[in-house]
């Protein structure tokens, strides 16, 4: 053991004994177990918008880290969050929807997948309500299990009010910043907590154009920067047209999700997927997209034809893709190898002292 390392541990020792209450010094070997460690990740629905969130395979958002889902109306922001809800049910985690808007569709949950009588359902006005409320449910869950997967979403929080603007007349203004307070100083208390006893927090706020913007992004979110700041991963969400049918029937969208912020992986990426209206978010015609972005597939006419990790070739329609490759597991997990191998980004690794080549030869006069 070096002198920096005999050192490090004595601070270690010291700062962790001036604490009594709790640990503060910890090192980032994998030999503790830190705050800062991600427990476990919650797929969105969308493996390219898992891959492109987190970076690695089986990723998503991460648990015990705030998560921000913004966009335009109609981007399909509580589609998203009703998706993450239903992948933590599936996981037997407890999943909590926090209502502002009073527009939840009870029967779109359930074609997601969410089982409504297992969900927690709130309907809350205020700030101040929903954050004690995550405080309390944080409370009383680790009061009973200590390892339960908690995943709670705020629906959303631009349409969260404040005791002081509700009891206000409609004809005052100025109460804008009395929620950006409220949220900075709750956000404050929050993130510790969520960190600490790994929830997943997800937040859906929506878009406001700043005005006289000629140049860099003309948008900002709703309820000042104290979210965008403590959230380690924000989704925007854009549409990007309707899918119709041969009759013009209009049977969903295409949507566009642009990693703006990202702590646990490359930020400034992005995921496209289809939405449809009778079923949600379509996850195996997002894999064929990019195995043709990615020329990993042939295709000639209306048909692809795909070859599997034995060498065997599988023809087939885009209409017969998702049968296809639900029914056959191997070909499923050779296909989202392959996709991870051109979508995930590979770290360059650090190069040692012992790794790098000295030379005397003086380059330029």
């Amino acid at each position: 053991m070096s002198v920096n390392d005999v050192l490090a541990s004595v601070l270690a020792d010291s700062l962790n004994k001036k604490f009594k209450d709790t640990k503060v010094a910890y090192f980032l070997d994998g030999s503790d177990t830190t705050p800062t460690d991600i427990k476990d990740f919650i797929s969105t629905g969308s493996s390219m918008l898992d891959l492109a969130i987190s970076n690695r395979p089986d990723g998503g958002i991460a648990v015990g880290r705030i998560t921000e889902i913004n966009g335009l109306e109609s981007s399909g922001k509580s589609l998203l969050g009703a998706h993450i809800l239903a992948e933590t049910q599936k996981k037997g985690g407890v999943a909590v929807y926090i209502d502002t808007e009073t527009s939840v569709s009870q029967d779109f949950l359930e074609v997601l997948g969410v089982d409504m009588g297992k969900m927690l359902y709130l309907h809350l006005e205020t700030v101040e309500e929903i954050f004690e409320a995550i405080e309390e449910i944080v409370t009383k869950v680790r009061e009973s299990d200590k390892d339960r997967l908690v995943t709670i979403m705020v629906d959303s929080l631009a349409a969260a009010s404040t005791k002081v603007e509700i009891e206000a007349d409609f004809e005052k203004d100025g109460w804008a910043t009395s929620k950006a307070i409220i949220i900075s100083k709750a956000m404050r208390k929050i993130t510790q907590l969520i960190g600490r006893e790994k929830i997943c927090l997800v937040f859906t706020n929506q878009l406001r154009q700043k005005l006289g913007v000629m140049f860099g992004d003309p948008w900002t979110t709703s309820g000042g920067k104290a979210l965008p700041f403590h959230a380690s991963t924000r989704i925007r969400l854009k549409n990007m047209g309707q899918i119709k049918d041969s009759k013009k029937n209009v049977l969903g969208m295409k949507c566009r999700a642009q990693i703006v912020k990202n702590r646990l992986g490359p930020p400034l990426r992005h995921a496209d997927y289809d939405m449809y209206f009778d079923r949600g978010i379509d996850n195996y015609g997002a894999w064929l997209t990019v195995l043709k972005e990615h020329k990993l597939i042939k295709s000639g006419g209306a048909w692809y034809t795909l070859t599997d990790q034995n060498g065997k070739d599988h023809k087939f329609m885009s209409k017969d893709w998702e049968e296809l490759i639900s029914k056959d597991e191997e070909l499923k997990a050779h296909v989202y190898s392959i996709i991870c191998d051109k979508v995930i980004l590979k770290y360059k690794e650090k190069l040692g002292i012992d790794d790098v080549e000295f030379t005397d030869e003086v380059i330029g006069d």
